[in-house]
């Protein structure tokens, strides 16, 4: 090979790795402009139209808020009770010998009235023995009184001026007085004794029941039987601080002549028909229960079989009542629907904006219907009394009426 030869042969070499460059690169360049030609095609591309968000207004009842004066009313329940009720028991042993007619369960009976009688032929014959022994010490202390007296002239008589008590009786005088003394307790405990033969009644009332009858030997403490006064009855009622503070009651509060208790309404259904009484607070406890954290007020019915009876239906203890007491009245007062109260102390304020406003306000009284406020709401004002779940201040309301609430709740139920 020639120098020439040797020479020529560069040329070809960078030639063909050239082409093999350019075969390499080629397609990394397409690939490189097919992303850029992609990137371009989105740059200029049009932004999507922005959809404004369309909130919707809830459809809410509304009350409109009133302006009133207003009495409050403390409700509570109770169960009635006698004011008086005792256990008859025997006091001495014996044998029943009668029990009254009116001595039954639910009868009635009148004060000083016989209701059990024992036999009383051995308290009587202990009452002659008695008076035997008392007639017996009685002789025998007016001749120890005798005795001294002829002592003490028969001293005088022979001049002695210094006689001893022994000789003058007095001792003996004094043994018969202290015999004499025992002989008369002795009677009156036999005449007591008889007296127990018979069971009283220490009031008028009726009988709850009764647990002996004619013939059967009774021993001292023998239960005959339980009885309760008809006079009065008493109905505890359950009351809060608030409940106090409505009703102007303190407490240990006591009624006087001068101060008395308000008024209480009392109903009951009996044998399927409704029924009131009329009472009055006439008492408080004087302290709190610890448990519980209530004070019992005690309601007072006054002849409740006769004229306190609700169309000759009685006020019956055991029976529970339902009670109404009137409370302390409010000049200056809005009164709302009670299902716009929100929690303890919030309603939701329908606004002129068509917006929902939480707010707070001042409750003086509320029961199943009425809520009563103090401070936080205007008269005028609307009140929302439908139920509104995530309530949250400035959320868009719409106030409808009942039946187009009910049409919406029933679509949205459809589309759920």
């Amino acid at each position: 090979m020639t120098y020439a030869e040797t020479v020529q042969k560069p040329p070809f070499r960078l030639g063909l790795l050239i082409k093999r460059i350019v075969f390499l690169a080629l397609p990394v360049l397409v690939l490189i402009g097919s992303v850029g030609g992609f990137i371009a095609m989105g740059a200029l591309k049009p932004a999507p139209e922005e959809k404004a968000e369309i909130i919707e207004a809830l459809p809410v009842l509304t009350a409109t808020a009133r302006a009133e004066p207003v009495t409050i009313t403390v409700h509570g329940q109770g169960a009635v009770t006698a004011r008086s009720e005792v256990s008859l028991a025997a006091e001495i042993t014996g044998r029943v010998a009668y029990v009254s007619p009116n001595f039954l369960a639910g009868a009635q009976f009148k004060q000083g009235e016989t209701l059990v009688r024992l036999e009383s032929r051995e308290y009587e014959l202990g009452i002659v023995q008695a008076e035997a022994a008392v007639a017996q010490a009685h002789t025998a202390l007016l001749q120890e009184i005798s005795e001294g007296q002829i002592a003490s002239q028969g001293a005088d008589e022979l001049g002695i001026s210094q006689v001893s008590d022994l000789a003058l009786r007095r001792p003996q005088r004094a043994q018969a007085e202290a015999q004499l003394a025992s002989a008369q307790a002795r009677l009156d405990e036999a005449r007591l004794q008889l007296t127990r033969t018979r069971i009283i009644a220490p009031f008028s009332g009726r009988v709850r029941q009764r647990s002996v009858n004619v013939g059967a030997y009774v021993s001292p403490g023998a239960q005959l039987g339980d009885i309760y006064a008809s006079d009065v009855v008493d109905v505890a009622i359950a009351l809060t601080d608030t409940d106090l503070a409505n009703l102007g009651l303190g407490i240990g509060f006591a009624e006087t002549a001068s101060l008395k208790g308000p008024p209480v309404t009392l109903s009951a259904i009996v044998a399927g028909v409704p029924h009131t009484w009329s009472g009055r607070i006439t008492r408080t406890d004087s302290g709190f229960d610890p448990e519980t954290r209530v004070l019992f007020a005690y309601v007072e019915v006054a002849d409740p079989y006769g004229k306190g009876a609700d169309n000759g239906t009685p006020l019956a203890t055991g029976l529970y009542v339902d009670a109404s007491i009137a409370g302390r009245a409010l000049q200056d007062s809005i009164v709302l629907p009670r299902t716009a109260l929100r929690g303890k102390a919030s309603v939701y304020v329908a606004r002129d904006d068509e917006t929902l406003e939480i707010r707070p306000v001042n409750v003086a009284f509320s029961d199943r219907e009425r809520l009563v406020l103090t401070s936080g709401v205007e008269e005028g004002e609307k009140v929302v009394t439908s139920p509104v779940r995530a309530a949250a201040n400035g959320m868009k309301i719409k106030s409808v009426d009942r039946l187009e609430t009910a049409f919406a709740a029933e679509a949205s139920a459809t589309n759920e």
